[in-house]
């Protein structure tokens, strides 16, 4: 076996996505030699429409309002909507990338097949590039940036196997197209299901929304405002979380009214213990009768789709909307202290496992993700500067990686108990954990 080749860059950024272009400015910035790996063509990640992983459809908009969305050192263009859409955000990631000079540090085309500890502390990284071979070089320390919104969770219906018409993951819809005419069914109450029911109502020829339980739809907009602006003024003058709670429900009531009245079930839950669904059509729908709502799948029966209320529907597509697992293919799991398929990492970024591996982007936060991605990263290259710089602070929070993995930040919510819950964080308490760290591991300079 070839020897890893030892290179001039000490960390290793796998992907160029929103995180991933973050790490690479941050630790650039803080001084590190970079080389980020990206197995597309472009810059964006999800968000790059087209590409082999990339899981947003032609009228995929943010759910977060665009100051809550951009960098908090490169701020959106002013002409671009309080919600901006997919080929304004892949936009905004090329201007981004162009100017902090980011380019030169992605090696594009670039598939990273393997990463493995090796002796000292470092990392052999094996990539495949564009002439189809491999190579493995060695690394001081690895962030990985690959996403979590890629890899469909395929649910497990009895029957599903033998539908006789069409069923797709929304990971592979693109469009309107595969609707037009068509009966369908979508599966899934998520901020996508709830788009891609929304969608079929204005396509198809009859839709069908089935979900496990009760949610709450808040809508893009109250008062004439974003609604994430507003629910953050609260957040920022640290009102109690039930009297936010209460908030929330009295705006619904006056904005949207009682959900029931609709047909939608109540929900079996407080707001903030789910992540939040901002869609101001679904129930506009629903109350048009473009959308029908019906509960849980039991079983499907050929054509038949059992409910577990008791009624039936007869979609000829299946859209399961069911969310993404994290996959690190990769990397094997116990590098990231896997217990209960998930990683256990401190602030969903270091593990007790290793000093010199970090994960980026692997939050699923109740308000832009963006903001939260640029500080993570942030910590990570106050960390590394600590190891050498200052190795006593960086001992010093190392025994909060070890005993803290599975702090919730939450807020004071408590979350339901789901796969889509597990990277779930309030933004404010996350931002408040993420200064204290970086604060610490600087000797308290900001």
């Amino acid at each position: 076996m070839t020897a890893p080749e030892d290179v001039s860059s000490p960390v290793c950024v796998i992907g160029a996505g929103s995180s991933g272009l973050a790490a690479v400015k941050n630790l650039r910035e803080h001084g590190f030699a970079v080389e980020c790996f990206e197995r597309e063509e472009e810059v964006g990640g999800n968000w790059n429409f087209g590409a082999t992983n990339s899981r947003v459809y032609a009228s995929t908009h943010t759910i977060s309002s665009k100051p809550f969305t951009q960098y908090p050192d490169f701020p959106m263009p002013d002409h671009y909507p309080d919600y901006p859409h997919h080929s304004q955000l892949l936009e905004y990631f090329k201007r981004y990338a162009d100017h902090f000079g980011l380019r030169r540090h992605i090696r594009f085309a670039t598939r990273v097949e393997r990463v493995e500890p090796a002796q000292g502390g470092v990392w052999d990284v094996t990539v495949r590039g564009r002439d189809g071979a491999a190579r493995t070089r060695r690394y001081a320390a690895v962030l990985v940036a690959n996403g979590h919104n890629w890899y469909p969770k395929m649910p497990h219906y009895p029957g599903l196997d033998s539908f006789t018409g069409e069923v797709l993951h929304s990971a592979q819809y693109k469009g309107p197209e595969v609707l037009r005419g068509r009966t369908v069914l979508v599966v899934g109450a998520g901020n996508t299901g709830c788009d891609l029911a929304v969608e079929a109502a204005t396509n198809a020829e009859q839709v069908w929304h089935s979900t496990r339980r009760g949610y709450w739809y808040a809508p893009k907009f109250v008062f004439g405002r974003p609604s994430d602006q507003v629910a953050d003024f609260w957040l920022g003058v640290r009102a109690p979380l039930r009297l936010r709670q209460w908030l929330f429900k009295t705006t619904l009531r006056a904005t949207v009214g009682d959900l029931t009245r609709y047909g939608l079930p109540r929900p079996d839950h407080e707001p903030f213990e789910t992540h939040p669904i901002v869609n101001s059509q679904l129930v506009y729908h629903v109350g048009h009768g473009d959308i029908t709502p019906r509960p849980d799948l039991a079983q499907i029966d050929g054509a038949e789709v059992h409910f577990k209320d008791g009624s039936v529907a007869r979609p000829d597509l299946i859209i399961l909307a069911t969310g993404y697992l994290p996959k690190f293919s990769f990397l094997d799991h116990e590098h990231l202290n896997w217990t209960d398929g998930r990683p256990r990492l401190y602030q969903h970024i270091f593990t007790p496992k290793h000093e010199s591996l970090f994960v980026a982007g692997l939050i699923q936060p109740d308000s832009g993700q963006f903001t939260l991605a640029h500080w993570q990263t942030v910590a990570i290259a106050a960390y590394l500067r600590a190891r050498t710089e200052a190795p006593r602070r960086a001992h010093d929070f190392r025994g909060l990686v070890r005993t803290e993995s599975d702090r919730v930040f939450s807020g004071g919510a408590r979350y339901t108990d789901s796969t889509r819950h597990h990277f779930e964080v309030a933004h404010q308490d996350y931002l408040r954990s993420l200064e204290r760290t970086i604060n610490a591991l600087n000797g308290g300079r900001r």
